[in-house]
């Protein structure tokens, strides 16, 4: 093989290494701040990970909000009308808050099966509905759609 030929090889050799080991790096320092969107239906079902940051999100219930009295703690229900999540909260919450309205919450599932928020975001407004819980609840009620067929006879 002729030297420059040699040295050519050599210097690309060294450049898809550079930039594998770069993807690399890039992709394991990404994998611990995905925040990945899971609906209701999927937390209850176990699929969502227990202490791994992760964003929830649908309806708040009706119903549902209970606030303390001596703090800015909440609890409140979030369902995609098939299965539901309680969410505990501490801090202020956003002015379209409001219970039957589209939320999403950023946080930590616990073993117990409740969300503890770090965040929560509320539509910014009366229109908007984040896709994330929009495409949830088309789910979630296509799936009811599909039991209800098969119930009835």
């Amino acid at each position: 093989m002729h030297p420059q030929r040699k040295q050519r090889l050599m210097i690309i050799i060294f450049i898809l290494l550079a930039a594998s080991l770069a993807a690399g790096l890039l992709g394991y320092a990404l994998k611990e701040n995905i925040n990945l969107f899971y609906p209701p239906a999927e937390i209850a079902a176990g699929k969502a990970p227990v202490g791994k940051s992760i964003r929830a999100g649908g309806m708040v219930k009706e119903g549902s909000i209970q606030r303390a009295t001596d703090s800015l703690k909440i609890r409140f229900v979030v369902t995609d009308y098939s299965a539901e999540v309680t969410v505990e909260y501490e801090g202020i919450l956003p002015d379209l808050f409001a219970e039957g309205e589209g939320v999403v919450v950023s946080g930590q599932l616990a073993e117990d099966g409740d969300f503890y928020a770090s965040e929560v975001l509320a539509k910014h407004d009366e229109t908007y509905m984040p896709p994330e819980v929009s495409d949830a609840l088309k789910n979630s009620a296509a799936q009811r759609a599909e039991l209800e067929k098969k119930d009835t006879p």
